[in-house]
């Protein structure tokens, strides 16, 4: 069993769990919806595209195209949180549903990732 994989599969699968658990809970309900666990996702998710430009598997580059793309979502909603949230107010409901509705794509791109982690390490042969 090589260390550097495992840490490589629990970076990723890590990054999608956070990411699931923010987006869990009611929809338009900020009190269901942690800044901190959205913070977290966001800088697990960048570690992830870190360790996935190391990857030289014949699925690399298509899984580092999925953490870019999560990446991407979670920055949005992080700036989205922000820019909502200035002055200190809560967020209204339509802000809450617009910073989910990007995680959530975060969520899909995720998937995708721990799916193409799965297929790389069933096809490895010993």
């Amino acid at each position: 069993m090589s260390t550097e994989r495992v840490l490589f599969a629990f970076v990723i699968v890590l990054a999608l769990t956070l990411n699931v658990g923010f987006v869990v809970g009611e929809f338009g309900d900020i009190a269901q919806h942690n800044v901190y666990e959205l913070f977290a996702a966001l800088v697990v998710s960048l570690i992830a595209t870190v360790m996935k430009f190391g990857d030289r598997s014949p699925l690399g580059s298509t899984m580092l195209a999925t953490s870019l793309v999560a990446d991407l979502q979670l920055a949005a909603a992080a700036i989205g949180w922000g820019l909502y949230s200035q002055g200190g107010a809560e967020l209204a409901p339509h802000a809450v549903a617009t910073v989910v509705s990007l995680a959530i794509g975060a969520v899909v791109a995720n998937v995708v990732s721990v799916v193409l982690l799965v297929v790389e390490m069933a096809s490895l042969r010993r």
